[in-house]
């Protein structure tokens, strides 16, 4: 009888994954219980099983005024329990054998944060999925799923485990398929390099079922980090496209220098100039016009990765808007205000030094660098150099004594020869 109710305790501890002497705790306990359930049971009293012959004794102790135990142990091994007390001894094992798989699926897990698990998907709907981990299932919340991905039942599905909760009903496993750490362990199982830690993962951005960026870097100079990533023809990244059902991914290669950095997390645009301000944590980067919205990206995507990716505030700019800021820079704002002219009603510019009042006509153009005063006369005296010596010349002629007199002494033979002739 012993080595049968010994052979029954090792099939069940197999069947539910148990040791043989979890289960023997299991069984003294129950024992216990059902024991002091029995009329005129010590209250201080426990159970010890022999594992080889599975024979059980029951010991008790008297008990003080204070409520501690006191005196020798004795023995209190009833003759037989009784059918009420095998029936409380059946509830019992049940119970602390559920306790005991409840604690040891929570160990295997509790551990694993971070790690990746496979699942057949059991049941989905608008606020959940539940995965079956064989064991276990776990749980995928809808925040935690790819938008407008659906999953099929009964297909497998790869899952990051973000958090495992002990709970009165075993552990909940919660999983995540927007996680970034899902794109790191993705690799990990297709690249060896990384795996190896030859090849490294230094920075992962992603937006779900988009796009996602990631920097590798190679502790081993003569290995290429992107092309162990990508793999012969693409082969080791369309694995992991394929996982996360047609994803795109870019991989560049990490550089310590900030401004080279931004410069390749924002491929596949060119980038013409990044100027890195590490007081206010901004990259400025120029590019060309043509590049610009490639640079920003299908509504700031790229930009937004970047960003993410490399810690730094992306601006970007192109190379006209940086020409225009210069020229903006470059003008000479006067100091003064707009006031309104009493006698015209016009709105006119009062210089703060006190200096004559400008319309608006004379102010544009002393902003658009042109004199305002005489500016068009001086530029064409500058252009036409002379004219204003030949206007005088030609003037002190006209008026000169001695053109007068030149005139008047010829006017003065003209008539003497006439009154001759006369004569």
């Amino acid at each position: 009888m012993n080595s049968e109710m010994l052979e029954a305790l090792q099939a069940v501890a197999s069947d539910k994954g148990i040791t043989v002497e979890d289960m023997l705790a299991a069984l003294a306990d129950a024992l216990e219980s059902a024991y002091k359930r029995m009329p005129e049971a010590h209250e201080f009293s426990w159970v010890t099983i022999d594992p080889d012959s599975m024979e059980f004794r029951v010991f008790a102790q008297n008990i003080d005024e204070n409520g501690e135990p006191t005196g020798e142990e004795f023995d209190v091994t009833p003759e037989n329990f009784g059918r009420i007390a095998a029936q409380t001894t059946r509830q019992v094992m049940t119970q602390r054998i559920r306790e005991v798989e409840r604690d040891l699926k929570y160990e295997e897990y509790a551990g694993r944060e971070g790690d990746i698990v496979t699942g057949m998907i059991q049941q989905t709907d608008s606020r959940y999925t539940l995965l079956d981990l064989g064991r276990v299932e776990a749980l995928l919340p809808q925040a935690e799923q790819v938008p407008f991905e659906r999953p099929e039942p009964n297909s497998r599905l790869k899952a990051y485990i973000v958090e495992v909760r002990k709970t009165a009903k075993g552990p909940q496993i919660v999983v995540s398929r927007t996680h970034p750490g899902l794109i790191k362990r993705l690799f990990e199982l297709e690249v060896p390099e990384i795996s190896d830690g030859i090849v490294e993962i230094k920075a992962c951005a992603r937006e779900p079922g988009h796009r996602t960026k990631i920097a590798v870097s190679s502790n081993d100079a003569t290995i290429d980090p992107v092309g162990a990533c990508v793999g012969a023809r693409g082969a080791r990244v369309r694995m992991v496209v394929n996982e996360l059902r047609g994803e795109k991914i870019d991989i560049i290669p990490f550089s310590d220098d900030p401004g080279e950095f931004v410069t390749r997390a924002l491929s596949p645009a060119k980038i013409k100039e990044v100027k890195v301000d590490e007081e206010t944590g901004t990259a400025t980067v120029v590019v060309p016009d043509y590049q610009l919205s490639l640079a920003i990206g299908k509504e700031g995507q790229n930009a937004r990765l970047a960003a993410r990716m490399t810690g730094w505030r992306v601006d970007i700019k192109s190379e006209t808007e940086v020409a225009d800021e210069v020229a903006y820079e470059q003008v000479d704002w006067a100091e003064g205000e707009w006031v309104v002219d009493e006698e015209t009603g016009e709105q006119v510019w009062q210089p703060a030094d006190g200096g004559a009042a400008m319309s608006v006509e004379e102010w544009s153009e002393a902003v658009d660098g042109t004199s305002v005063e005489g500016g068009d006369s001086d530029d064409e005296v500058e252009e036409n150099p002379g004219t204003e010596q030949e206007v005088s010349e030609e003037l002190l002629e006209e008026t000169s004594g001695d053109s007068v007199g030149e005139a008047s002494g010829d006017s003065v033979e003209e008539v003497n020869q006439e009154d001759l002739e006369t004569n």
